[in-house]
């Protein structure tokens, strides 16, 4: 891998205002309510940008254009599910649950249910998700580092996480809120700019040679001889016979013929001449014409993209980092409006990384050889303008990519030390800093050690995840009266363990000849229903344990916000953070 010094220059600088703004803001941070929920002062439309930038992860810059460039049509209900999600947690959760006066997904509950169990238990799988959902993140900034400079993965994932793990530890959510408002504006530049110069190129005929039209039903060509560099083992197969030279194998002419699978391990190279087709990852699209046309994958594939709306238009709502920004509001009316720019600002995002999918494709088909699709938008501006202006480009996407990885491991980071420290520590600002160093500890060990897979296909797996634990605790214990804290913490169980058995299963299938169902993959359309099932029969059997105060909590959750019924359960714990403030910077509760 040849050094990109732009890109390098990119990503420091990015990294250099992050730790910046996170500085500055740190300073003005001193009370438990300044590192939870930033005084709860946040405007809808400052707090909008923020989640945003949190959300627009490693899957939404990378992921996206590179599962389009692999699966096509399929895979557009990624960004479809993700934006859609928003248009669920507006009208069924926003404003309920910022009047609340909530400032953790486990207080929540506990408020609403009275029972401390079903906090505690609930804090396992909020760790559990925000961890889940934090390793895809170094992984894809290993990945990024690896794309412009000869450095090992690990080195992104270490350095992402100094730096997200300083910003918390200084400032907690006050601090980051400004950062993450401030990369979501950052990303939006570094993914349109780029897209709008690419598309002047490719409209105007000034790229270089590409893989062939879209329209062409053929699979995508080599122009040149290329030469292409296996690093993990991958089974491929192609779409027409396709000549080829293996390194290890003293360079003997093969040709490989469509309907079988072709095994290649780690270390080979494969040598195609020009003209040459070029193969794909078994189980994707081959040629063009399948690339293009949705539900292509037969009964299977139509009930794994259902299962993929379910989980990503319900789990949206379940993801403890995007609900943690919603107590900082002012008030329900306010979180309400937030979910509404929200929406325009991620719809306006996802824009991009599906019209950068479409032109990898075209000019770095190599990539569906190697399997590592989610490089393709820090590659594409090289291949489609060779020289310094392919370069600068380049960097610029590389420093998106930098700001994505930084703004949704912070809000992931502050969302689960947030908890540990409340639930499992005393709860005071030296705790918070102290769980947030153990936090930090373990994704970023995983993130090392564990394989890098697709990037939007993990998060998905945690997207399933949340929509089978909170998303129907959040739902009936808004909307359902007879909700019992014992039916919550059934289908919490049921949903849980039944994702975890597919993730397991999933990872096994993966080193054992990928032998998984499509439900294994995508389990949200059976674990979902279950643990709503689960929730309601249990709680109709156990309606004897309705929380004495129900009325009184239906009541603050649905009243108007004028009529003043909204109570902040943080001032019963912790006091008011103007007193706290007083009585000693960082000391908040005797």
């Amino acid at each position: 891998m040849q050094s990109n010094p732009w890109a390098l220059a990119g990503v420091v600088l990015v990294a250099a205002l992050t730790f910046y703004l996170g500085h500055r803001s740190s300073r003005f941070a001193h009370s438990t309510h300044d590192f939870l929920v930033a005084r709860r002062t946040v405007r809808s439309r400052r707090n909008a940008a923020a989640i945003s930038g949190e959300y627009l992860s490693a899957a939404s810059f990378l992921g996206v254009a590179g599962i389009v460039l692999k699966d096509g049509a399929d895979a557009l209900w990624f960004p479809i599910g993700f934006t859609a999600g928003y248009l669920a947690l507006m009208l069924f959760v926003a404003a309920p649950l910022r009047r609340s006066g909530a400032y953790t997904l486990p207080d929540f509950l506990e408020a609403r249910l009275g029972s401390t169990q079903l906090r505690k238990f609930s804090t396992a799988f909020v760790a559990f998700i925000g961890i889940l959902y934090m390793v895809p993140q170094l992984q894809g900034a290993g990945l990024a580092l690896t794309s412009i400079m000869p450095a090992p993965a690990w080195v992104g994932a270490v350095v992402v996480t100094c730096i997200v793990g300083f910003n918390v530890i200084a400032g907690g959510m006050r601090a980051i809120t400004i950062v993450q408002a401030f990369q979501y504006w950052l990303k939006l530049f570094a993914i349109a700019a780029p897209t709008f110069v690419l598309c002047v190129v490719f409209f105007t005929g000034g790229a270089g040679g590409t893989a062939g039209s879209l329209g062409s039903v053929t699979p995508p060509m080599f122009q040149q001889e290329t030469s292409v560099a296996i690093e993990t083992d991958v089974v491929l197969e192609v779409g027409e016979p396709t000549p080829l030279r293996v390194s290890h194998q003293d360079d003997a002419e093969l040709v490989w013929i469509p309907g079988n699978e072709y095994r290649v391990d780690a270390g080979a190279t494969l040598i195609f001449p020009a003209g040459a087709a070029v193969p794909v990852v078994s189980g994707t699209p081959a040629d063009n014409a399948t690339w293009l046309r949705a539900g292509s994958g037969g009964t299977e594939g139509l009930l794994g993209t259902y299962s993929l709306i379910f989980a990503t238009f319900l789990g949206t709502m379940g993801l403890p980092h995007v609900l943690v920004r919603f107590y900082t509001n002012p008030d329900g009316k306010a979180a309400r409006r937030t979910t509404v720019h929200v929406l325009l600002l991620l719809g306006l995002f996802y824009l991009f990384p599906v019209m950068l999918g479409a032109l990898s494709r075209m000019y770095v088909p190599e990539l569906l050889v190697t399997g590592k699709t989610d490089a393709a938008v820090l590659l594409l501006p090289s291949a489609m303008l060779p020289g310094i202006a392919g370069q600068i480009i380049g960097a610029v996407t590389a420093a998106g990519a930098f700001a994505a990885f930084l703004s949704t491991s912070s809000g992931l980071l502050v969302s689960v030390a947030g908890v540990l420290s409340t639930d499992m520590l005393p709860g005071r600002v030296r705790d918070f800093r102290v769980a947030t160093g153990l936090v930090a500890l373990v994704p970023m060990l995983l993130a090392v050690f564990l394989r890098t897979e697709d990037l939007s296909l993990s998060i998905g797996m945690s997207f399933a995840l949340a929509a089978s634990t909170f998303c129907p605790l959040l739902v009936l214990g808004i909307w359902w009266r007879r909700l019992t804290w014992v039916g919550a913490t059934a289908g919490m169980a049921v949903g849980g363990f039944l994702v975890l058995v597919a993730l397991v299963s999933n990872i096994v299938s993966r080193y054992t000849g990928e032998w998984a169902p499509w439900f294994v993959e995508q389990p949200a359309l059976i674990t979902v229903p279950a643990a709503f099932l689960s929730t309601i029969v249990v709680s109709l059997g156990t309606k004897d344990r309705t929380p004495d105060d129900l009325n009184a909590v239906m009541l603050r959750l649905h009243a108007p916000d004028p009529l003043g019924f909204m109570r902040d359960r943080a001032v019963a714990r912790f006091g008011r953070a103007e007193e706290k403030a007083r009585m000693g910077r960082g000391r908040h509760r005797k």
